[in-house]
C-alpha cells in the first residue's frame, strides 16, 4: 500500500460522512446496532422517526456518535502533529507526494483551494460537523422518547457534541452553532461566542455524567473527562477567545484560575493515578491504565475501526502488515529530548528489527534498514531517513492495519501539567515546579528534577519544553506552539509563516455552499 493508503483509510470514515455543507443533519444520517461496546462498528441506518422505541437503540444511537471520533484520527490527528514541529511527512520518490499535501502542511503553505486545503482541512470540517449531526439527531429523537437514565443520556450527547466543537473551535476559530437537525444555511459565531458555548454545555452536561462506568462502558463520557476538556479550554483561554487578524493574534482574558480548579477536580477525584510505567497508557491493553481519562476505542473485530498510527510512519518490512513509511519526527525535535530520558525511547532510530520476531529487516534495495534523524531534502529523502514517534505500539493481534490500542486524548499526566503551567501563570512557581518534577520523575533513573529556584520566566519555558517530552505523538503541540507564541515562527526547517495561520481556513466548498460563511482573516 503506498500513495492509496491515506485515501483508503480516510474514505473508511467519509463513505459514511453527514454532509456538512448546510451543517445540519439529512434524513438518515448514521448507523447503529444495538449494543454497549463503542468499539463495534455501527451498521443499520436508522432516522429519527424508525429508532429508539428501546434502551438498545438509544445505547446504538449513543455509540453511532462515539464511532465518529475515530474519524478525528486521520485528518485533526494529522494536522495536529505535521503542521507543528514534530512531524514532517516527506516525499519519498513515488511515496507520499499526493500533490504536495503533505509538505504543504509542513511549510504552512496551505490555502482553502490547496491540496491540503480541498483534502485534509476540508476533512477535518466534514469530520467533525458529522460528529455533531448525529448528536443533534439522538438529541432530537430522546425528546420524544422516554428511556431509563434519559437525563444522563442528553448529558452525554450535549457533552460529547461539545467535544466535536472544541475541535472545530481549536482548529476554525468560529464556526456555526447548530443545535437541531434543520437543513438550512447557518450563521457564523465567533469564537469567543463558541467557547462561551461550549463552557456551558459541559458544565452543564457534568452534573448529570457519571464518575464512571461499568467496564463494558469503557470510553463514554464522564465527569473526569468533562474536567480535562474545560481544564484544556481554560489554559488556551486567552488564544481561543481571542481575536485573529491577518497580523496575528490579539489574546483575550486568561483563565488561569479555571484551569487550575478543573484540573483539580480531575486530581482530586480518586479515579485516577499516574501509571508507573508510561508506555503502559498506550499499548493494545491500554484499557487497564489508571491514567487515561478519555480516549477513543479501537478494534481490531471489524476491518476500519482500528488505530493505524504504525502504518503512516512505520517502514514497510517493519512488520508483516506492510506500514506506509509516512510520518517521520523533525531531527531538531528528536535532538531535543535528553538521552536520559526514558520517554526518548518512543523514537526509532539505529538499526531496525522486525516488531513482531525481532529479526534485522533492510530496505526495499536489500541494505540493513537504518533510521537516521537526519531528513537531508524533505522533497526526496530517502526511505531510512527520519526517526519514527512509536508511542502506540503494534498490537500483537493486529487486523490488517488496525490496530486496538486505545487513543488517548486527555490524561492524567497533562491534569497536572496543566495545573503546573496556571499555578506558574499566577505566580506560585515553587508549588508548580514539585507538580512538573512528579511528572518527569518517572521519566529519568536517577532522578533529573528541574531546580527549585527556577524563575517563572524559565519555568514557562521549561513547562512548553516539557509538554513536548510528555506528550509527543499526542496532537498536542500545534496547540502548545499557538499558546506560547512559536507557531509561526521561522524555525530550523521552514520559513516564519503568516501570522494568521494560527487558524485554519473555512473549507472553500464550505463557503461556497453557505452564503453565511466568512472566510478566516488572510486567507
Amino acid at each position: 500500500m503506498r500513495n492509496s493508503h491515506k485515501t483508503r483509510f480516510a474514505s473508511l470514515w467519509r463513505a459514511g460522512r453527514i454532509s456538512a455543507a448546510l451543517l445540519a443533519a439529512p434524513a438518515t444520517v448514521f448507523t447503529v446496532q444495538g449494543c454497549t461496546d463503542l468499539e463495534e462498528s455501527p451498521t443499520s441506518a436508522i432516522t429519527p422517526n424508525n429508532f429508539f422505541k428501546n434502551s438498545d437503540e438509544v445505547i446504538g444511537g449513543v455509540a453511532s456518535v462515539y464511532a465518529a471520533l475515530r474519524g478525528t484520527m486521520w485528518g485533526y490527528y494529522n494536522l495536529s502533529q505535521v503542521s507543528s514541529d514534530e512531524n514532517v511527512v516527506p516525499t519519498r520518490g513515488s511515496d507520499w507526494f499526493d500533490n504536495g499535501r503533505w509538505l504543504d502542511l509542513y511549510r504552512h503553505t496551505w490555502t482553502p483551494t490547496s491540496g491540503s486545503g480541498l483534502e485534509d482541512i476540508s476533512g477535518v470540517w466534514n469530520d467533525l460537523f458529522g460528529g455533531v449531526a448525529r448528536a443533534n439527531v439522538v438529541l432530537q429523537a430522546l425528546e420524544t422518547t422516554e428511556v431509563p437514565d434519559k437525563a444522563v443520556v442528553q448529558a452525554e450527547m450535549k457533552a460529547l457534541r461539545a467535544f466535536y466543537y472544541y475541535l472545530l473551535m481549536d482548529f476554525f476559530g468560529g464556526v456555526p452553532i447548530v443545535t437541531t437537525t434543520e437543513v438550512k444555511p447557518r450563521e457564523q459565531a465567533t469564537r469567543a461566542q463558541v467557547f462561551a458555548f461550549i463552557e456551558k454545555e459541559m458544565t452543564d452536561a457534568r452534573a448529570a455524567l457519571p464518575d464512571a462506568w461499568p467496564a463494558a462502558n469503557y470510553g463514554r463520557l464522564t465527569k473526569g473527562a468533562v474536567d480535562a476538556v474545560l481544564a484544556n479550554m481554560y489554559v488556551n483561554a486567552q488564544v481561543f477567545t481571542g481575536t485573529v487578524t491577518p497580523t496575528g493574534l490579539t489574546r483575550g482574558a486568561a483563565k488561569w484560575t479555571e484551569a487550575a480548579a478543573a484540573a483539580d477536580r480531575v486530581l482530586n477525584s480518586g479515579r485516577y493515578s499516574l501509571s508507573a510505567n508510561w508506555r503502559a497508557n498506550f499499548t493494545a491493553t491500554n484499557e487497564n491504565s489508571p491514567e487515561n481519562i478519555f480516549v477513543i476505542r479501537h478494534s481490531t473485530k471489524v476491518p476500519g475501526i482500528g488505530l493505524t498510527f504504525v502504518m503512516r510512519g512505520l517502514h514497510y518490512n517493519s512488520f508483516s502488515a506492510s506500514p506506509w513509511n509516512g510520518f517521520a519526527t523533525i531531527a531538531t525535535t528528536y535532538n531535543s529530548f535528553d538521552d536520559a530520558d526514558d520517554r526518548k525511547k518512543v523514537f526509532l532510530v539505529g538499526p531496525q528489527v522486525d516488531l513482531l520476531t525481532g529479526a534485522p529487516i533492510r530496505d526495499r534495495a536489500g541494505n540493513p534498514l537504518v533510521f537516521t534523524p537526519e531528513i537531508r531534502d524533505v522533497s526526496q529523502a530517502g526511505e531510512g531517513e527520519g526517526a519514527r514517534i512509536y508511542k502506540y505500539p503494534v498490537d500483537p493481534a493486529f487486523n490488517g492495519g488496525d490496530n486496538g490500542n486505545d487513543y488517548v486524548y486527555f490524561r492524567l499526566a497533562e491534569m497536572m501539567i496543566i495545573k503546573a503551567e496556571a499555578l506558574n501563570e499566577l505566580g506560585q512557581t515553587p508549588a508548580a515546579v514539585a507538580i512538573v518534577n512528579q511528572v518527569r520523575a518517572r521519566a529519568f533513573t536517577p532522578a533529573k528534577p528541574l531546580p527549585t529556584g527556577i524563575s517563572q520566566a524559565a519555568l514557562r519555558d521549561a513547562i512548553f519544553n516539557e509538554r513536548l517530552f510528555e506528550f509527543v505523538g499526542e496532537a498536542k503541540r500545534r496547540q502548545d506552539m499557538i499558546r506560547a507564541g512559536t507557531y509561526t515562527n521561522a524555525r530550523l526547517f521552514k520559513q516564519a509563516s503568516a501570522p494568521y495561520r494560527i487558524l485554519m481556513p473555512i473549507p472553500q466548498n464550505q463557503i461556497e455552499t453557505n452564503p453565511l460563511l466568512k472566510q478566516n482573516p488572510g486567507y
